[in-house]
């Protein structure tokens, strides 16, 4: 057996990379004979995970360049949110190929949920003429916290039902039933906003060290990304600063029972249920959202005034962490909410820890989670261990 750090896996992840992009580059990263490096990448192109580009030439004959072929497969991805959830099918880059938003709120029970999102898949794969073999992995993200060796959702305030419910068996069964296929590919979940910073950082911040994304819709989630990895802590409850207590608002109460939270003063929820109390009558952080988009000047202090109590929050994440970007994402993810955080973070944090800080919103918008989860599939998948073990899998 070759060691992990000569295996076909290996070479993998140094050709992802731009490491390594040729056999003789593979060679003096590796210290591989010709031979050796020609066997392995012999797995691979076997295995359909590579293929040969033109190189540049310096004057001879150009060497051909190794490169991931991001089109061999297909992922699957859902997106469940307090209100709807949203399912797509990507390539291997996170490339959206088809999409489909319903109404679907979390509320409704992992039973229903699960069902529907597996009704849409056979549709959308079929709108991008791909099969059900083609699909390496499904991809979840759901809006609250989730122990990632498990693969449980625990104790989440606003997925009533959900706590340690059998989530990837569930979905892998409703895909074979729908698909008409015996086995499933494998399914990993992970928190929402982790899968949105994930996604942010993949696509638009690859060699920042630290990132940290501020989902803000109903609730208020945190997603940390550190050395190109989510941080996730012990058992999946790192970023749940909207259940942070502020220390003058004993009245404001949370919906996790408790009063004083982040979520209770300055979520979209929040925010609705004070534009309800100003005249303005509104259901939910959406409706919120919309009279924001509108300019309605009772939305827009409203928003202003909560990026100022998440700003408090966040002087003691960015001076904690150090990151290197800080975006706002979600609903209520706005010129206003951003001035208002900008407003605390620079009068309270020093200087130092905000000198190379960039505050930000959100670049990938509704779909930062479907390509933040596509991200954690195809990481997951083609990471030299369980590379390694699915050539060895799939036989000679």
């Amino acid at each position: 057996m070759p060691t992990s750090q000569s295996s076909a896996g290996h070479l993998l992840e140094l050709i992802r990379s731009g490491q390594a992009t040729t056999r003789s580059e593979l060679q003096t990263a590796t210290g591989l004979s010709r031979s050796t490096v020609g066997m392995r990448l012999d797995q691979l192109f076997r295995a359909g995970w590579l293929r040969n580009t033109a190189g540049t030439s310096t004057g001879g004959r150009p060497s051909a360049r190794l490169e991931f072929d991001v089109c061999h497969a297909a992922v699957l991805v859902v997106d469940l949110d307090t209100t709807h959830s949203r399912v797509a099918v990507t390539d291997l880059a996170g490339t959206i190929l088809s999409e489909r938003t319903e109404p679907l709120p979390v509320s409704e029970g992992p039973e229903t949920v699960l069902e529907t999102v597996a009704s849409w898949m056979p549709g959308l794969l079929e709108a991008t003429g791909t099969e059900a073999a083609s699909v390496c992995g499904i991809g979840l993200s759901v809006p609250g916290p989730v122990d990632w060796e498990t693969g449980m959702i625990i104790e989440p305030p606003i997925m009533p039902g959900w706590s340690r419910y059998p989530v990837r068996a569930t979905l892998q069964e409703a895909f074979t039933r729908h698909m008409h296929v015996r086995s499933a590919p494998p399914v990993l979940l992970d928190n929402d906003a982790n899968l949105m910073a994930y996604g942010e950082q993949r696509h638009h911040y690859p060699h920042c060290p630290a990132l940290v994304l501020v989902k803000v819709s109903a609730g208020i989630g945190a997603g940390v990304i550190l050395s190109g990895t989510p941080y996730r802590g012990i058992d999946g409850g790192v970023g749940d600063m909207g259940h942070i207590r502020l220390h003058d608002r004993d009245d404001a109460l949370c919906t996790c029972g408790s009063y004083g939270c982040l979520a209770a003063v300055a979520s979209g929820r929040a925010i609705a249920q004070e534009l309800s109390r100003a005249g303005v009558p509104t259901a939910s952080a959406a409706e919120a959202a919309a009279h924001l988009a509108t300019g309605q000047p009772d939305a827009v202090r409203l928003t202003r005034e909560a990026g100022q109590r998440t700003g408090e929050v966040l002087v003691t994440v960015v001076t904690f962490l150090n990151p290197a970007v800080l975006v706002i994402a979600g609903d209520m993810a706005s010129t206003p909410f951003l001035t208002g955080v900008r407003e605390l973070l620079y009068r309270r944090a020093m200087p130092r820890t905000t000198a190379h800080l960039t505050v930000t919103t959100s670049q990938l918008g509704d779909r930062a989670a479907l390509m933040g989860a596509a991200a954690m599939v195809v990481e997951h998948l083609y990471s030299p261990e369980i590379a390694d073990a699915r050539l060895a899998s799939a036989g000679p």
